[in-house]
């Protein structure tokens, strides 16, 4: 339904809250200039773009390819196409691998478990390698499970080649592309998501520290991934947690580490300080429907709904909600037949859309008949 398309709704309900006696004052700055090559933010729950700059431009990822060499793993164990506690042995390619690492030895069989912290926590390039080649054979086959789930992410301007993010002149993604995948990770598996934040992990003796510093500096981040190379910059994908609301940003093609870990926390306090999530659930209200067996029927929100507007707005505003014009049965369950417009002085600052919570058969003859007459004689 294309709400936009509707002719001269009718106002049914009109709720306020928050009577005040002078206007509230509300001041939502730019967002802060970020010295990066693009970056995006992100509310997860609402999944609107609080800023960006750049978002859509194509970049090298660098390291971040490894959140969707993990995407694909952590889907394929959802499927049972294969486990934690899979035995992986390490080919000479894998052990080989150049970059970052996590230290494993050419013909050793190690845990999937371990070679996904390995990758995640550590940045191991090696751990990557042999993770595509465990689950696909090949590291060029498992590029193509990679490309497919970026699709189906919709992550229409992202391309993989390898699984670890080392240099490829066809491997590119965006600022836009990165913050669905971190959302789509976070969502679709909670249960692998804490090792994003775990701070250190051994293997092999040898003991790695997270690459991401926020993980010390604010005990509200808790992922996601960094990367770089010298193509790509200084690239960092973060989220944070605070005041019932998430965040999810991504800065790409900044120009150091500490850069990087800055701009960030940068974009996720303006974020925080300025927006807020608001969840709209169990809205309803009993309308009357032209050529109905029943005089009303009961119209509200489907399920739960999220919109970021700015921090304090929402329990100031207005709640109006609009049938469209015309309305009449036979209506069913789930029909959209309206919108509710939340207005902050007098200017509309979202929209839900209204459906039918339960059917209305049409009237009978006789009925309709009835109530034509009622109409004439105005009762």
């Amino acid at each position: 339904m294309n709400y936009q398309s509707l002719i001269k709704p009718i106002v049914i309900s009109i709720i306020t809250i928050g009577l005040n006696t002078q206007a509230a004052i509300f001041i939502t700055p730019k967002a802060p200039d970020i010295k990066a090559a693009a970056y995006s933010i992100l509310d997860y729950n609402s999944g609107e773009i609080i800023a960006n700059n750049n978002q859509h431009d194509k970049r090298a990822p660098a390291s971040l390819t490894k959140l969707m060499t993990a995407y694909v793993v952590f889907q394929l164990i959802n499927d049972g196409r294969a486990s934690l506690e899979d035995d992986v042995r390490i080919s000479k390619k894998a052990w080989k691998t150049g970059g970052s690492k996590s230290f494993i030895e050419v013909g050793k069989n190690i845990k999937l478990e371990a070679l996904l912290k390995g990758m995640i926590i550590q940045s191991g390039n090696d751990s990557a390698v042999a993770l595509a080649e465990h689950i696909a054979g090949t590291e060029g086959t498992f590029a193509t499970y990679m490309n497919e789930y970026a699709q189906q992410l919709g992550m229409k301007n992202s391309r993989f080649e390898n699984a670890s993010g080392l240099p490829h002149k066809d491997q590119h993604t965006t600022a836009y592309d990165m913050a669905i995948l971190a959302a789509a990770s976070i969502r679709d598996f909670p249960q692998f998501y804490p090792w994003y934040s775990q701070k250190e992990f051994t293997y092999n003796g040898i003991k790695q520290r997270n690459r991401n510093k926020l993980l010390w500096s604010d005990s509200t981040v808790d992922g996601l991934k960094t990367g770089f190379t010298k193509k790509a910059g200084y690239n960092l994908v973060a989220s944070a947690n605070r005041m019932d609301m998430r965040l999810v940003s991504v800065v790409l093609g900044s120009t150091g580490v500490d850069a990087r870990t800055s701009q960030t926390q940068k974009i996720l306090d303006y974020g925080f300080r300025f927006f807020e999530t608001q969840t709209i659930k169990n809205i309803t209200k009993d309308v009357a429907v032209s050529g109905a067996k029943k005089d009303t029927i009961k119209v509200g929100t489907k399920g739960i709904s999220n919109i970021t507007l700015a921090r304090g707005q929402y329990k100031l505003s207005d709640k109006v909600i609009q049938l469209n014009e015309g309305l009449s049965a036979p209506i069913k369950k789930g029909d959209a037949v309206g919108r509710m417009l939340i207005k902050f002085e007098g200017k509309t600052i979202a929209k839900v859309p209204i459906i039918a919570l339960e059917d209305t058969a049409e009237a009978g003859f006789f009925a309709k008949i009835w109530n034509w007459i009622l109409s004439l004689l105005g009762l």
